[in-house]
């Protein structure tokens, strides 16, 4: 996001002298991406955020990816996925390329770390549960339906509500992610056109600030491999902080869906853009009004890119079998559409009750062998009247 807030205490003056009760000098870090030219945040410490006590472990984190063959569609239902772990630990590779990778997670613990993604930024989006997002920017409370974009180089960690089922989709960009640039204007602000704008954007409600000393251990996920950094004083010692690099939660039901007399595209339902892929965000809506328009989708072929859909709730206008956190890959080169019967049944439909969440890839999608084994093998056939 790129609008200002701040929490906490800051000193008037940045990079000045900002001290504690004690007479000594609170520290300063700056978090900023694209060298020192893009969105930045100041936040002011406790301790020094550099004090490494130990590097406790390196694990090599490698994606094994199946050789796919020949081209073909693929329908992959996740709902038999087991649960267990935590946030980090339960979650289930399914597909990627250079530019992303997206799991499936069901979490069942607290994370007893804290993590920080220093490759890029993620998305986690909240299919079911509740719980806390904690960072040294503070917590956000999370609910079904909640995008929750975390930048890169913040540390983090989630906290489950007991005793509530997670499902998770997590979206982990090589790059940053951002809104679609024809919803901006030039001053940053979300343009009038704009689905949703910053109203709808949660940014941390509450900075908790832990002034604590022990051993707390922050895991790092950079260069392919996870490290284990030690601490003497809690990560979270913020006091305060202002700018514009922040995690914030946006939930699916606050985009506006953009509709029209005849058939909209996909790009309509784009909420985020990130290097080699776009996020949209099919939302309950108003079909198509024309009257000779046919509201469900017409057959198309994804000449550039791969289609990746991952099905939330309710039913869908163009497809037939299809389960709730069920996940379709259309790739380039071969058209895909609306299942039989699907295309003339739309006929005279006002509205679709359907929600899901798409990545559509600039690369292609590999698969992983996790994915291989839920795969509905017919999915390919299902177009067979």
């Amino acid at each position: 996001m790129s609008y200002y807030y701040k929490l906490g205490n800051i000193p008037h003056k940045r990079h000045t002298q900002f001290r504690q009760a004690n007479g000594s000098l609170y520290h300063e870090e700056l978090m900023g991406i694209h060298g020192f030219s893009g969105i930045q945040s100041l936040l002011y410490h406790l301790h020094p955020p550099t004090q490494i006590e130990k590097i406790l472990f390196e694990k090599k984190i490698e994606i094994a990816y199946v050789e796919q063959g020949g081209l073909r569609p693929h329908h992959i239902p996740t709902a038999s996925v087991v649960e267990g772990g935590d946030a980090i630990a339960s979650r289930l590779p399914l597909m990627g390329n250079s530019d992303v990778c997206i799991y499936i997670a069901r979490p069942t613990e607290a994370m007893q770390y804290w993590y920080r993604f220093a490759q890029g930024d993620e998305i986690i989006f909240i299919h079911d549960g509740t719980g806390i997002l904690e960072s040294q920017y503070g917590i956000i409370r999370y609910q079904p339906g909640d995008y929750l974009v975390i930048p890169t180089g913040v540390v983090w960690r989630i906290l489950p509500d007991p005793n509530v089922a997670q499902r998770m989709l997590v979206i982990e960009s090589y790059g940053h992610i951002e809104p679609p640039q024809r919803y901006i204007n030039r001053y940053g602000q979300f343009l009038e056109h704009s689905p949703y704008n910053e109203r709808d954007i949660r940014p941390p409600e509450e900075l908790i600030t832990y002034d604590q000393t022990g051993e707390f251990e922050v895991r790092v996920k950079a260069r392919n491999h996870i490290t284990s950094f030690l601490y003497r004083h809690h990560p979270l010692d913020v006091v305060g902080w202002d700018g514009h690099l922040w995690p914030f939660a946006f939930n699916i039901a606050d985009f506006e869906p953009i509709t029209g007399r005849i058939h909209q595209p996909p790009p309509v339902h784009q909420t985020f853009n990130a290097p080699g892929f776009v996020i949209c965000s099919f939302v309950p809506r108003l079909l198509d009004y024309h009257p000779a328009g046919i509201p469900s989708p017409y057959n198309h072929s994804n000449v550039d890119s791969d289609e990746m859909i991952y099905y939330v709730e309710g039913n869908f206008i163009s497809r037939k079998g299809i389960e709730r956190s069920s996940i379709t890959v259309h790739p380039s080169g071969i058209p895909h559409g609306p299942h039989p019967g699907m295309y003339e049944g739309s006929l005279g439909k006002e509205k679709t009750d359907e929600l899901a969440v798409m990545v559509d890839t600039f690369h292609p999608l590999k698969l992983t062998q996790n994915a291989v084994s839920l795969e509905d093998k017919d999915y390919v056939y299902s177009w067979l009247a």
